[in-house]
């Protein structure tokens, strides 16, 4: 090619253009690259089930305590709900459950997510992660899509309807599930306990069910509290969170030196019942089959940080730990058998809208940005984690997401001591908890939902509540034993109208306040 005499000037442009994109280059290099994500979320889990948070309690649990000690601990998180599918619901979607619904998804039931709900998986998936479920969904499938016409459901303990092995058509994928919500990838048998039981890889069964469950093992403690409904012929119950495990590993070890960063939701099945630690896994606490539950709980954690430091990303990797409840009815058993509290000094257990009911452990490990060994006391829900991961990877949120979560992302890096003063406590509909600053008010006097034995009550000193509500300075009484209601009207009152004021809105998120 001939330029004549402008030669010069033409090779200085692309000189120029040269460097311009050689800098540019280097500043993509030099751009830090977005953290990866890791939110493991246990089951049933007490808040005095962890070391950490318990030290008088009767469980070993090595890898969640170098979590907490490589990280913040938090020590006023809550979940959503006392129960299972709402606080997993209000996990992924930022919004508390009761605006929504209230109960479980059953078994063979239909998705909770309405058209249009963004999730955080959607949220992560558009800016450009990697993103895996891996575990316990129970946010429902649209199961009737792969139900055969003629197909005659089943009656089982008198009430409830399932299904047999051959209403379904198991070589059709199932839509609306982890898939249709966001993610790029789901492995896991939906319930433990609810069938199918069957392992599900992205939107179809592996193996076809065709037999009636029949738990195998018994659990060793409690129930298996297994739903009727088709099983995989072989299906054992104590294998499932071994499966799960070494899918999330592997999943892992897949993002070794890939390019895009990753977010992995791995929902954990245990220690929720059917209680069935592994062989290898009976005594190795001193709390029961429970502890050794919640011992290979704690082993499943540390299977995933080693992962993260075989690929080389610990340092460039959130790892979030939390459960999605209180601990089971079984624990009152176990505080008189083996002398360990699942609910630590708290009052309540699952379902319950005591203390007990929905403060839960909560970890966060971010190298060089949550500042090791801390410890928090600001109140955080669950729903923080969506405006926190949010604003994390840089997406802004619209207003008609995320409608009730606050960016903990200040409190994480120790820049400010709290950003929420309030949240709402509900599992059913008909009793509801408002937690403000030092009080909790209860819409009833009772915040549970089933009566302990009377020897625990006793021994807890617990004492009939009159009146038709019930205030609690947590300040001065954790464990929620004084009712205040009558001393402290003004306070009554004035939470009444702030907890009306928020459930009639549209969102308690800062930026819904403009």
């Amino acid at each position: 090619m001939h330029f004549g005499d402008s030669w010069p000037f033409v090779a200085l442009l692309a000189v120029a253009s040269a460097t311009s994109i050689a800098a540019g280059l280097r500043g993509q290099e030099a751009a830090p690259r977005r953290p990866n994500v890791v939110l493991l979320y246990a089951d049933d889990l007490g808040y005095g089930d962890l070391h950490c948070y318990n030290q008088a309690g009767r469980i070993a649990t090595p890898h969640l305590d170098a979590l907490a000690a490589a990280g913040m601990r938090c020590t006023d998180a809550h979940s959503s709900s006392g129960i299972c599918t709402p606080s997993r619901y209000a996990l992924l979607t930022g919004r508390h459950h009761w605006r929504d619904f209230h109960d479980i998804v059953d078994s063979f039931g239909g998705s909770v997510f309405p058209p249009g709900r963004r999730t955080l998986a959607a949220v992560m998936t558009e800016a450009g992660y990697t993103t895996a479920c891996i575990g316990k969904w129970h946010l429902g499938w649209d199961w009737q899509s792969i139900r055969k016409p003629d197909a005659r459901a089943i009656l089982r303990d008198g009430k409830h309807h399932s299904w047999p092995a051959d209403a379904f058509d198991w070589r059709q994928p199932i839509p609306d599930g982890p898939l249709a919500h966001g993610f790029g990838h789901y492995f896991g048998d939906d319930v433990p306990n609810f069938p199918p039981y069957a392992w599900i890889d992205d939107d179809r069964v592996v193996v076809a069910p065709s037999v009636p469950y029949a738990p195998d093992p018994k659990p060793l403690e409690g129930s298996d509290e297994g739903r009727a409904g088709p099983m995989v012929e072989g299906w054992r119950l104590d294998a499932v969170m071994p499966e799960l495990t070494a899918h999330a590993v592997a999943w892992l070890e897949a993002q070794k030196d890939a390019e895009r960063p990753f977010f992995l939701y791995f929902p954990f099945t245990s220690p929720h019942a059917p209680i069935v630690p592994s062989s290898e896994w009976l005594g190795r606490s001193e709390a029961g089959p429970y502890g050794d539950f919640v011992a290979q709980t704690d082993a499943a954690v540390g299977a995933v940080l080693a992962a993260l430091d075989r690929i080389g990303a610990a340092d460039e990797t959130i790892v979030i730990f939390s459960s999605d409840n209180g601990p089971e009815a079984y624990a009152w058993e176990r505080v008189r058998q083996h002398d360990h509290r699942s609910m630590g000094a708290l009052r309540g257990l699952k379902r319950d809208v005591w203390e007990g009911g929905h403060r839960v452990p909560f970890l966060v490990r971010w190298p060089g940005r949550v500042p090791a060994g801390a410890t928090s006391e600001a109140l955080l829900s669950q729903t923080d984690v969506y405006a926190t991961i949010a604003a994390i990877v840089g997406t802004t949120l619209r207003d008609d997401e995320a409608e009730d979560s606050f960016d903990q992302g200040p409190v994480w890096r120790g820049e400010r001591r709290s950003v929420r003063d309030l949240t709402v406590h509900n599992t059913y509909a008909g009793k509801f908890a408002l937690r403000e600053g030092r009080w909790l008010y209860l819409t009833d006097n009772d915040g549970g939902h089933r009566q302990p034995p009377q020897w625990f009550a006793e021994r807890e000193g617990h004492v009939a509540v009159t009146g038709d509500r019930a205030l609690y300075d947590l300040a001065a009484d954790p464990g929620q034993k004084h009712n205040v209601a009558a001393e402290r009207p003004e306070v009554v009152k004035a939470m009444a109208g702030t907890l009306a004021t928020i459930r009639s809105g549209r969102g308690t998120a800062p930026r819904l306040a403009r």
